[in-house]
């Protein structure tokens, strides 16, 4: 009985889902700043998207004018991202750092390789949270494309009391999305340099993941303190 609900609840949540995304964030206004540099690289090459964790929801929204490869969690909850995921036009790659990970680390560089874009969650599914991971600095290395930072925030929108504080923005919020420049990661990396190029990346995320917060007159999400709700609204 368990499996069936499960397997029904999976062909319909995430159409569900899909569908009141679509409604839900085309009633926000977004302040995009920096997104040409982006547009033109993406007319001639491919290249990697990274972001935080709480912000992924939006951004499997935005990214629907860039369709990537995404790396969605390979648990069983996992699979309701994933169809998510392709209902938004991505593909998703199953793996995280402890199940499966290397594999779609080496099916995302493949996918790129091949002309698809990806986009990663750069401090990984489970954190800690606004610490970029060294798989997304591999996937640069050994793919030679190069990674695209970027933030965003709302000045209204619901924080979920998650590991990451995953953030949603409520209908007709205004959000700042920020790009930073292209990060480009060269090939043959010692483990040394593979540290040099993680903090330098976790510092241009976190500079834009500051920024976007100030554009929208707020403090940084997680500077909010955790309540024993699941989720607050601010």
């Amino acid at each position: 009985m368990a499996d069936l609900l499960y397997r029904c609840s999976l062909a319909v949540v995430p159409r569900l889902a899909a569908g009141l995304i679509r409604i839900w964030f085309a009633t926000c206004r977004v302040k995009i700043q920096g997104e040409a540099g982006l547009r033109e690289f993406m007319e001639r090459d491919t290249g990697i998207g990274a972001f935080w964790h709480y912000s992924f929801l939006y951004f499997f929204y935005y990214f629907r004018k860039y369709p990537a490869a995404v790396m969605v969690s390979a648990s069983k909850d996992g699979e309701y991202i994933a169809q998510l995921a392709r209902l938004l036009g991505h593909v998703p790659v199953r793996g995280s750092s402890n199940r499966g990970g290397v594999k779609a680390l080496r099916e995302m560089i493949d996918l790129l390789q091949q002309g698809r874009n990806s986009a990663i969650v750069a401090d990984g599914s489970q954190g800690p949270a606004r610490r970029v991971q060294a798989g997304c600095i591999l996937m640069a290395s050994k793919s030679g494309k190069p990674i695209f930072p970027m933030a965003w925030a709302a000045d209204r929108c619901i924080i979920f009391n998650s590991w990451d504080r995953t953030v949603v923005p409520l209908p007709f919020a205004t959000i700042a999305l920020h790009h930073g420049e292209a990060f480009y990661v060269p090939s043959a990396l010692s483990s040394s340099q593979i540290e040099e190029y993680r903090l330098e990346l976790e510092q241009r995320l976190n500079h834009l993941y500051e920024e976007v917060w100030r554009a929208v007159g707020r403090p940084p999400h997680d500077a909010a303190v955790a309540t024993d709700h699941k989720v607050q609204v601010q």
